[in-house]
This record gives structure tokens, sequence and C-alpha cells, in this order.
């Protein structure tokens, strides 16, 4: 065999910093144990896999073709390795959550994983919808769990399970005593809301569509208790996933709200690369994640 797996690691390291010292740092490598292992790769297949843009090196057209096949191959190595050293089918699992998935099931789902396979290294990437299905596409994370809804032909996308967002103020707010609220309602209240490319935000403004442009949003945060927080000192209204709700409504510190004629049912999917190579792992946390849903 002409190539390594190492000279594979920097090619996929590489790809990924678009840089031959961040790749070296990742790899624990000089810089120029790095360089020289690319160069020889592609020495020896006459090919060149990136294109030097000053300091970056990008992928080219057959650095990309490459890519889904050496970060396959990488993984059955890293799989076969696991089940040597352990005798038992488990390895490291990547994955990329968003924060509303991450914060209302990931952890106790982690926890049964490993419960199920004490050999296994998990990692958890917390974004929201649009960082973590680009890093699902670019081979970052073995796979991702959103809410969102996102178009990429690179990925496979799978429904998970059902949610439905919830509007909610503090049990002292003005509107806090009312069945059901109205467009006039929903326009007089002043809005603490998640940031833009996040699932829920893009689930909110496609219920709201018709009032967005006269919304007042005076505040977008990205962590789900700042919002409850601010929500909860009287701020204005939030709107969350029942997930993140429902303990704080059954308290008494939070009232749920219904929006006449408005639906903010959802989905929370999986998404993985088609190309991804599907390890023991990737289908055991898939299986639990299931189960978990039943």
């Amino acid at each position: 065999m002409k190539f390594t797996l190492r000279q594979l690691e920097v090619f996929l390291a590489t790809a990924r910093h678009e840089n031959i010292s961040r790749a070296a740092l990742d790899l624990s490598m000089s810089q120029s144990a790095a360089s020289d292992s690319l160069r020889e790769m592609e020495h020896q297949f006459d090919v060149q896999l990136f294109d030097r843009i000053g300091k970056r090196l990008q992928l080219n057209d057959f650095g990309r073709l490459l890519l889904p096949r050496a970060e396959e191959l990488l993984s059955r190595a890293a799989e076969l390795e696991a089940s040597l050293s352990t005798h038992e089918e488990s390895g490291t699992l990547k994955i990329g959550t968003t924060f509303s998935i991450g914060n209302a099931l990931c952890v106790p789902l982690i926890g049964q994983y490993r419960q199920r396979y004490p050999h296994s290294q998990v990692s958890v990437e917390m974004a929201n919808t649009g960082r973590i299905s680009s890093m699902v596409a670019s081979f970052e994370l073995d796979l991702g769990l959103i809410e969102g809804e996102i178009n990429n032909p690179a990925l496979e996308i799978t429904p998970w399970r059902e949610d439905a967002l919830v509007i909610f103020c503090s049990p002292h707010h003005p509107l806090a005593g009312k069945q059901n609220l109205t467009r006039q309602d929903l326009l007089a209240a002043s809005w603490i809301l998640r940031e833009g490319g996040s699932g829920t935000r893009q689930t909110f403004d496609r219920v709201m569509h018709d009032l967005l442009p006269q919304l007042r949003i005076e505040l977008e945060l990205q962590a789900a208790e700042a919002i409850l927080q601010a929500v909860r000192t009287g701020m204005g209204l939030g709107c969350l996933s029942r997930l993140l709700v429902e303990d704080a409504v059954a308290r008494g510190e939070l009232v749920a709200l219904k929006a006449r004629g408005r639906d903010f049912s959802r989905s929370f999917y999986f998404i993985i690369h088609r190309q991804k190579y599907r390890s023991a792992a990737i289908r055991h946390w898939l299986q639990l994640c299931r189960e978990h849903d039943k």
C-alpha cells in the first residue's frame, strides 16, 4: 500500500483547518513532519489535493472527491482499533446538538450511552442549527441532532421526534391571564428571542411571518436559560421549546400562553453526511435516541 493512515490523517486535518500549522498542532506533529507527509502523499500519486492560496490550503476538486473516502477509511480503522483494544464494539463519537436539544435531552442520553458502552468516548458540540449542519457536512462531527429545517444535498435528514414551541411570560406580566393572545397582543408585546440561524428562531419566524416586520424584538440571545431569566423578570414574552419551559411552568415561575390560529409544532431531526461510514458507535447512538422517544 503506497499511502499510510497517518498521511490520511494529515490530509483530513489540513482540509478541516485549511492550514498546515493548525493541522500539525491538531495531530501533535511538527509542522515540517505534517508538510512532508502531505507532500509525499501527493508526490507518490502525482496529484495535487489543495490549491495554495497564501497561507491557506483549500481543497481542489480532486481533494473534495477524496475527502469522504478518506474519512470513511479512517473511521473504519478507528473502529477496528477500538474493538482490538477493548474486545468489544465501542469507539469515539462526536455529536453535534442544537442548544434546545442539548439542554433538554442530550445529557441523560449520554449518561445512558456511557452505561451501555463504558469504553466509549463521547464529545458534544453545542451550537445553532446552521453551525451544526455545517460541521456535519465537513465531517467535523459524526452526526447532528437539530431542530431546524435545512437544505443540504450532502446530508441525510431523518425525523426523530416531535416538539412544539411555547410562548411564555412572567406570572406578573399583563398578558399572563389571557387565554388566547390576539394579533394585537402579539404586536404590543416586547419579545426576547433566540438569535437568527437557530432552529427555534426559524420556526418562530415561519409561524409569525405576517407580523415579523412589526414585532417589538427587544433582545436576541443564544442561551435558552438567559431568555428564561429575562422573561422571569418581566422584560417581555419568550418563545422556546416546550421541553425547556414545562418545568418552570409547572413550578409557577412562568405562564404558558396560546396564540390564536398559530401552530408552533415542529420536528427534531438526525443529520449525517450521506457518505459518512455508519460505525458501531453511530448505530448504537441512533438506536438509543429512538428508544428514548418511545
